[in-house]
């Protein structure tokens, strides 16, 4: 039996390991951190079929002036973290023209075209459906002015399998609870959110272990053995990377260009008293926020603040976030929790997926920037027809790593 190494016990490696087991793959996921911290399990909850548009486009950079934190935005540049976002930001420019935009398009969109149907199977293999709600999401405008320009980007964005119609009344009674009416509101179809990210992570894990897989508390170190990935003080055959913005650390002093960034968001959460229970993921467009309702409370996320992993948070952005549920007149009442975690972005804005040339023991599967929930399953089933020897229902090839070449000096 084939011994897998996964390095990096997120919720794309979960996925992974659980896909590999049931192709009775022998396989253990080396995760050193067991507090559920990690981009994985603080984003928005949002499965987002509707973004198959990347980030790295024209009009995100040319919209970047009035999306800077220091002028009501959701993007952070911190200056102490320059040396991190300037050279990624270069990438970004140089990755944004209308016809890397476009392949991007094209690249992501068979890959969120099969996001849904993955999530449903993957929760029946678990046995729990309940984790998954298609119940759509809602996108509001605080004034009708930005709900005619945000109704017009959205009429001409390529949103994949997702539909769009106006916000039926029925959702805007369940809105009622603003302090201002809205300016408009509309529907989507087709995406959906994970019900409880937490229990989504205990879920996973214990299915992994169900199948005979380990879970191994610890960092992974990896070396290069005679043209073979090895994990030291560990026997495995193959070694796939799905360890997020970590997944740079441990490649490049193997030979390889990462040009990853820690795209940090923060999220605030509170008891869910006042929220209604069934209402889907709401966007407040004109603030850049997402708030949802997970089992036993709200959180509201935001922010696109590019730099340092492991640096220390912006103290400001948490403070925006309670500013704007209170402005909003959100029926979440203190104390928030507080968290910070920093999603793998590469400059082109699609993940990376697929395996060496070099090593041809080593795969991998990481930098999924805003998409890492969403993306997850079926990220698991093209790895693991990819490592069966298969032809993987997507073609990978948009997301080789080595579209960023070898590691140079700048890398």
């Amino acid at each position: 039996m084939k011994t897998i190494g996964i390095v990096g016990g997120g919720v794309v490696g979960l996925c992974c390991a659980v896909a590999l087991l049931d192709r009775e793959y022998s396989v253990s996921v080396f995760e050193r951190d067991g507090d559920y911290n990690a981009a994985s399990w603080g984003n928005a909850g949002h499965i987002a079929v509707e973004q198959v548009e990347p980030l790295a486009s024209p009009a995100a950079v040319r919209s970047v002036p009035k999306r800077l934190f220091s002028v009501g935005g959701a993007l952070g540049l911190p200056v102490s973290m320059a040396a991190h976002w300037l050279p990624f930001t270069a990438r970004l420019v140089a990755a944004s023209t209308p016809a890397k935009f476009a392949a991007g398009t094209a690249a992501l969109t068979p890959l969120l075209a099969g996001a849904m149907p993955a999530w449903r199977d993957l929760v029946g293999t678990l046995g729990a459906r309940d984790l998954l709600r298609e119940d759509g999401h809602i996108v509001v405008w605080d004034t009708p002015e930005s709900a005619r320009a945000g109704r017009t980007h959205w009429s001409r964005a390529a949103i994949g399998t997702a539909r769009i119609a106006d916000a039926d009344p029925d959702v805007l009674h369940r809105l009622g609870f603003l302090a201002d009416p809205v300016g408009g509101a509309i529907r989507f179809t087709g995406s959906g959110q994970i019900a409880d990210l937490r229990v989504l992570a205990t879920t996973l894990e214990a299915a992994v272990e169900a199948r005979g897989g380990r879970i191994v508390r610890q960092a992974a170190r990896l070396a290069d053995d005679s043209g073979r990935i090895v994990i030291l003080g560990h026997d495995v055959d193959q070694l796939l990377v799905t360890a997020g913005v970590r997944s740079r650390a441990l490649l490049e002093p193997l030979g390889y260009r990462v040009p990853m960034i820690a795209e940090r968001g923060y999220h605030i959460r509170a008891r869910a008293d006042g929220w209604p229970a069934d209402l889907p993921p709401v966007v407040f467009e004109d603030r850049s926020m997402i708030v949802t309702r997970y089992a036993e409370c709200v959180q509201a996320a935001s922010f696109v603040e590019l730099g340092d992993p492991d640096g220390p948070p912006d103290q400001r952005k948490w403070d925006r976030l309670e500013h704007h549920v209170r402005s909003l007149g959100l029926p979440i009442d203190g104390p928030f929790t507080r968290w910070m975690g920093a999603r793998p972005t590469l400059p082109d804005y699609l993940p990376a997926i697929g395996r060496s040339t070099r090593h041809a023991n080593l795969a991998y599967a990481f930098g999924h920037q805003h998409l890492g929930l969403t993306l997850a399953p079926v990220t698991a089933t093209l790895v693991a027809a990819m490592l069966a020897g298969e032809t993987p229902a997507v073609p990978l090839a948009p997301f080789d790593l080595d579209r960023f070449g070898k590691k140079g000096p700048d890398a």
